[in-house]
């Protein structure tokens, strides 16, 4: 089974990113993928996440925030077959997304249905195209948006999954709503992650040829 590589990134921080990352990857582990989790964003916050849970994350966690992600990657990701990245803000540091992407087999960007978080989802897609020409295949990675902390039967959702989608881009169809069971799940160990929205997503992504 060929490797997966999925980056999730943003602009900034508090969008979701890495509660999107840490509940992919777990998803991924109950499907029965062998899943290695790189915290590339010097806070660590999944890295705390994963020291403060009762019990450990059932797959391998690591920290790499480094600008040399995209080569120092290769000594640790032998013998996995999903990679998970978990990349820092790119207002605070471009580099290591830079170079996440560099490997990247898939980006994600978690993105909220509100105007701020719409203006900033430009930046995170020009950064991915722009990553084309350090790549070996000389191609931006596949990119797909998640749109999170969505309101039920809210009008916000339906606008700006259009308004996305006329831009020429991927939305994911399953939604992350603003529930508890993500916004407080931080320093909690998560179980059956394939029954939320985070399992319909990747289901979609499997099914669409962009996670094996």
């Amino acid at each position: 089974m060929a490797q997966d590589i999925v980056a999730f990134i943003n602009f900034k921080g508090g969008t979701t990113k890495t509660t999107s990352a840490v509940f992919t990857a777990h998803v991924l582990h109950e499907l029965g993928r062998r899943v290695l989790y790189v915290d590339s964003d010097p806070q660590g916050s999944a890295l705390s996440w994963n020291e403060d849970a009762p019990q450990p994350f059932p797959f391998t966690v690591i920290g790499l925030p480094t600008k040399a992600l995209h080569n120092e990657l290769r000594d640790f990701a032998a013998g996995y077959d999903a990679v998970v990245i978990d990349t820092p803000p790119l207002e605070q540091k471009s580099g290591v997304v830079v170079s996440a992407l560099r490997v990247a087999t898939l980006a994600v960007v978690p993105v909220a249905p509100t105007p701020i978080e719409y203006k900033r989802l430009a930046l995170a897609v020009e950064t991915v195209n722009d990553v084309a020409d350090l790549r070996a295949d000389g191609q931006p990675p596949p990119l797909a948006v998640l749109l999170t902390r969505t309101i039920p039967n809210a009008i916000s959702t339906s606008t700006y999954r259009d308004q996305i989608t006329n831009d020429g881009l991927l939305v994911i169809g399953s939604t992350v709503g603003r529930l508890e069971i993500f916004s407080q799940a931080d320093g909690d160990n998560i179980t059956n992650a394939t029954a939320t929205a985070y399992g319909d997503a990747v289901a979609e992504l499997q099914h669409r040829g962009l996670i094996k």
